[in-house]
């Protein structure tokens, strides 16, 4: 599963104010030297990141705060008649300081983050959550916004200012802006401290990812790993303080790949249980203590704004609505992927008694056995493959050969712009007609000091109003091989970064007026759309021609074993989508918890939940548990995790489209940029798909390339 990440919740975009003015806002108590103070002078106003400093950061946030509500009040309190000029138009254009400090941050606190970028999140957190308060709960601006709401239908307004304007009307009503100035105050209160323990959960679930790394004292407990892995896992633990030791650090979800090669059967156990019990360690890392109040505070807020639940509330929105919708899409899912997953586990657990393993299947060993399966069946061995995935081919003549076919678009390597890590690699991305367009940063390999998962951000968001190019990144989270070797990944990690880059295109491609409807700031359950899409080119076969070559002799992959790898793509479908389903699933039952409730104890809510949907497979382990579910607690996606598979009804609908209508060529792929790609979140998202499709979405076509149904001929 990958993720996009999104800014802390500001919701105000950037002001282009000459550099004059800007400084002249300053405070004369904070440091003019400040980078953030004023525009950048990098292409694109990128980050001069060797000039910015961790003690910039905190200044920073104060000062825009303090300039961006002066700004708000002065909106509020204009006494010219409410327009959209003067009212809507003018809250896009607060808080220059603050978006540029955010988008900075954002970046650096997730991807490259430390002790004092940890201390600065926790610190800033209540009093961001404070300063959207103060924008989304001030009477008189909501007043003016509500003005030009109500005679919207009688301004001469094109499509996407109409579209602002309800999405800011929207935006007030569900931040509580009808509320009385008694429950204001209330919801102030609930706020914060949902920031502040947001923040604390972030900082507590990568400690605790950090601490839970698995370190083995022999080479032989790796038995069945590469010798580049094994090398890495050396180097790694040197690193961390453990010299002549191995480690094995934990990625986001509770499977880890290295359990599909182990074949030591104890060090799997110890693996799985270093990622399943990472956070319930009853240590100053455990989580279930700050989710659980998490969960109250939400439920409070629920109830506050007068709704039967959180994801009631915040599925306003979405596409889905309201919950019901979400878990009667889950539930037409689950009887098929559990069944098919029950099967897979018999043949898993009949090959172990076969080899006379003497053991019941545990959820461990599915990787390393199914793998066996996967050979056995379709005759592949990932060791085999992974030659045929070097890291930066696939990005080149993979990633980019696939955009430039579809879209038209070009790269050129900005090796002049300076990065926050070795690791990372900038691009210049430009038009069919040579124009600049964005620049691209990616940074694709663990780090102790980076959130696990992968994701997509803004570092400058898109905007006509503003005169901003947008500036994209894309993190990942691949094992770095040993120094001077190359970085092999899986076909699985090739499609990683292809959705990842999807979601890049989505902002690359944005073209709006507004920045708070620009590129991929739309619906949770829309937003994951255009990166799932763009996996679908990773096998698309000219594609895949074109990148998956033999890293040392340049041979394209022998179409015997390409037939393999398709072949084998719906294998394991019924665990790949029962996990996922068991998250989803969790999600919506921790924020469907009646308003008002008290708090919950973690894991017998976690044991009871799966067990009420019956998504308690016991060699089928949710792909997050609640303690370790990032997604849910910090970053965007409560009631929301339900989005990707939502999202991958979505895509695989229109991938359909794309094989009835020729395939991939450039004519379909303008189509899918100018309708889809383009368009950010300028119109009702379901009519925008309906547009593209010609119809509403179809659940089949994703069932069949789950291999859940029978594929049609």
């Amino acid at each position: 599963m990958r993720l996009v990440s999104f800014l802390p919740v500001i919701g105000m975009a950037i002001s282009l104010s000459a550099n004059g003015q800007e400084m002249k806002n300053i405070s004369s108590t904070v440091d003019p030297n400040n980078p953030f103070f004023r525009e950048s002078t990098m292409p694109f106003q990128t980050a001069d990141f060797p000039k910015i400093k961790d003690a910039d950061f905190s200044p920073a946030f104060t000062e825009g705060m303090k300039q961006q509500l002066a700004e708000v009040e002065g909106i509020a309190n204009n006494t010219a008649a409410p327009t959209f000029d003067n009212t809507l138009a003018a809250i896009e254009k607060s808080g220059i300081v603050l978006r540029r400090v955010s988008g900075v941050f954002g970046l650096l606190s997730s991807a490259n983050t430390n002790p004092t970028l940890q201390a600065v999140s926790e610190a800033i957190a209540p009093a961001l959550a404070a300063n959207t308060d103060a924008i989304f709960l001030n009477t008189k601006l909501f007043k003016r916004v509500k003005t030009v709401y109500e005679q919207r239908n009688n301004l001469k307004l094109d499509a996407e200012s109409k579209r602002l304007v309800e999405y800011y009307y929207q935006k007030f009503e569900m931040s509580g802006a009808n509320l009385s100035d008694k429950d204001k105050e209330a919801l102030k209160k609930i706020n914060g401290e949902e920031a502040t323990l947001m923040a604390k959960y972030t900082n507590q679930l990568l400690a605790a990812a950090k601490a839970g790394a698995l370190v083995v004292d022999s080479k032989a407990e790796l038995a069945g790993l590469s010798d580049g892995e094994i090398e890495a896992a050396a180097k790694a633990a040197e690193a961390a303080g453990h010299p002549g030791k191995w480690m094995l650090s934990l990625q986001n979800t509770t499977q880890q790949p290295a359990l599909q090669s182990l074949s030591n059967r104890e060090t799997r156990r110890k693996l799985f249980d270093a990622s399943w019990n990472r956070a319930e360690r009853n240590d100053s890392n455990d989580t279930r203590a700050t989710i659980s109040r998490i969960a109250v505070i939400r439920s409070q807020k629920a109830k506050l704004l007068g709704f039967p639940n959180y994801a009631s509330w915040t599925l306003q929105d979405q596409m889905a609505k309201k919950p019901e919708a979400v878990t009667q899409f889950l539930d037409r899912l689950i009887p098929a992927a559990t069944a098919k997953a029950k099967t897979e586990a018999k043949d898993i657990q009949d090959l172990i008694d076969k080899q006379k393993g003497g053991f019941k299947l545990e959820p461990w060993d599915w990787d390393y056995y199914a793998e066996q399966v996967r050979k056995a069946r379709f005759d592949i061995d990932e060791n085999e493959v992974k030659p045929y995935f070097e890291i930066n081919n696939v990005l080149q003549n993979g990633i980019f050969y696939a955009a430039n076919q579809l879209y038209g678009i070009t790269f050129k390597e900005r090796k002049d712009l300076p990065v926050y890590n070795p690791d990372v690699k900038v691009f210049e991305v430009f038009d069919k007609d040579g124009t600049s367009m964005a620049l691209f940063y990616c940074d694709y390999f663990k780090r102790d000091n980076k959130n696990g998962g992968a994701w997509m951000d803004n570092m400058v968001t898109q905007s006509k109003l503003l005169g901003t190019k947008p500036v994209i990144y894309n993190i990942c989270n691949f094992t770095k091989p040993a120094e001077g070797q190359p970085a092999l990944i899986s076909f699985d990690d090739a499609t990683t970064m292809f959705h990842e880059f999807g979601h890049g295109l989505h902002g690359i491609f944005a073209s709006q007026q507004y920045p708070s409807i620009s590129g991929s700031a739309t619906a949770r359950d829309f937003v994951e759309f255009p990166s799932q899409f763009n996996e679908h080119w990773a096998s698309e076969p000219t594609v895949f021609k074109h990148y998956a070559t033999h890293y040392k002799t340049g041979e394209p992959m022998p179409q015997a074993l390409v037939d393999k790898i398709k072949k084998a793509g719906k294998f394991n479908q019924g665990y790949s989508l029962t996990e996922i389903l068991g998250a989803a699933d969790l999600d919506m039952q921790w924020h469907m918890i009646p308003a008002g409730s008290p708090a919950q104890d973690v894991d017998k809510f976690e044991t009871a939940a799966l067990h009420k949907t019956h998504l308690d497979l016991h060699e089928v382990p949710t792909r997050y548990r609640s303690s370790y579910f990032l997604h849910i607690w910090s970053n965007g996606y409560s009631a929301g995790y339900y989005a990707y598979l939502w999202t991958e009804m979505l895509d695989d609908d229109a991938y359909a489209w794309f094989k009835e209508h020729g395939g991939m060529t450039r004519e379909n792929g303008q189509r899918f940029r100018d309708m889809i790609l383009s368009r950010g979140n300028t119109e009702d998202l379901a009519t925008m798909f309906r547009k593209f499709r010609g119809a509403d979405p179809k659940i089949e076509p994703m069932l069949e390339n789950r291999g859940l149904v029978p594929e049609k001929k």
